[in-house]
């Protein structure tokens, strides 16, 4: 028997996670003790506008360190982002990255990272791109979420689309994981109930799609489940509560679990989502909603097993595939989200593009039943019924 012949698997989770309410107290302390004085802190145009943004520089500089912000993310993060916050890194002359944000702050954090000390071009990092550059250590990074949905915060890519095209790219390498993550669920309680909804439909769709990818992984899946099970306890709960500590805890913690999962793979809702992203400009998280219960039956077909066990981690009295999805479908409409793409500024003109970005999408790939082209347009086409 040789090496080849073994059935070899690799995991590997070593994040660093501070959880609770009050986490973020910690990081003049963490920064200190990692020898990070001048901090480039990153964020979002509007995080940067509110106060614990503020604050948070504030306590920097109060504990002797020379934080320099850079608020140059808006929208779904763009290379251009990336490119103005390197220039902001190396004027500073910082020796570290803190991220506080949603998902595109996290990532454009990343990204600033690597290019700050990597040569050339940022898609020249792309993951699987053929004779891509190779990623190695990058300054220490911190990373803050402020909402409960991408997960980025846990993750070892960086998701940066073409200003022009649109085209997401994923950079990926585990040395673009966070040295830690302070995850407070006091940052999200103001978050307003629009973007609770979709980036928390975000989290239980990386949770889904996690358990649902083919391959073997049961550490994956086991926090797969229970990330679903926080998720569909809570999301509701948190958008019509917004300021229910637990819940908002437990939406953290659910985003992060389905971060941490989707290393598994994900799927073809991931690929309808990516899609509307690149043609429509859409929100991520709200993408995902809008597709999620318009794309999974496609997969009830080869996977009814799994959605009974989803069915029984979301608590549901009747543990059926079909009642999985009618919940999903009931969820949406309660908190608030897009029944089907009518309801969106997509437009049934859309319909080609969409089927064709979506099927060159990579996460379909990791669907537990096969995708195809057809079979893009055909959900998009019900999407839009």
């Amino acid at each position: 028997m040789t090496l080849d012949d073994l059935d070899l698997h690799r995991f590997s989770f070593p994040t660093a996670i501070t959880f609770g309410a009050g986490a973020r107290q910690l990081l003049v302390e963490h920064l200190r003790a990692n020898d990070v004085g001048r901090p480039l802190v990153v964020t979002d145009k509007g995080v940067g506008a509110l106060p614990i943004f503020v604050d948070l520089v504030a306590n920097l500089a109060a504990g002797g360190l020379e934080p320099e912000p850079f608020d140059g993310v808006w929208g779904n993060p763009v290379k251009s982002q990336v490119e103005a916050g390197v220039a902001s890194f190396r004027s500073h002359e910082a020796d570290g990255v803190v991220a506080i944000g949603g998902g595109a702050a996290l990532d454009v954090g990343k990204a600033i990272a690597l290019m700050a000390t990597h040569p050339g071009d940022l898609f020249e990092y792309e993951d699987e791109m053929p004779g891509a550059r190779p990623i190695g250590p990058v300054p220490h990074l911190v990373a803050i979420p402020t909402t409960a949905g991408t997960g980025s915060e846990v993750g070892r890519s960086a998701v940066i689309s073409d200003d022009v095209t649109h085209i997401k790219r994923i950079i990926f390498s585990p040395h673009l994981l966070a040295d830690a993550v302070f995850a407070d669920p006091e940052l999200t309680l103001d978050l307003p109930a629009s973007i609770t909804a979709a980036t928390g439909i975000d989290a239980l769709t990386h949770n889904i799609e996690a358990y649902l990818a083919k391959g073997w992984n049961p550490i994956c899946d086991g926090i797969a489940l229970e990330g679903l099970r926080l998720g569909a306890a809570n999301l509701a709960r948190a958008v019509a509560s917004p300021h229910d500590l637990e819940a908002r805890g437990a939406m953290l913690m659910s985003s992060m679990m389905g971060a941490i999962a989707f290393q598994k793979g994900l799927g073809l809702v991931h690929s309808t989502a990516h899609a509307l992203g690149t043609v429509a400009d859409m929100h991520h998280g709200l993408a995902n909603a809008v597709m999620i219960d318009h794309t999974l039956p496609f997969n009830v077909e080869v996977s009814a097993r799994r959605f009974v066990v989803m069915a029984q981690a979301a608590e549901l009295d009747d543990p059926t595939p079909e009642a999985f999805l009618r919940w999903l479908a009931d969820l949406k409409a309660e908190i608030g989200l897009p029944r089907s793409l009518v309801d969106t500024s997509v437009r049934p003109d859309d319909l080609e593009r969409l089927s064709d970005v979506a099927f060159e999408d990579s996460c379909h790939l990791n669907n537990p039943r096969p995708v195809t082209r057809d079979d893009f347009r055909r959900i998009f086409l019900e999407a839009f019924a």
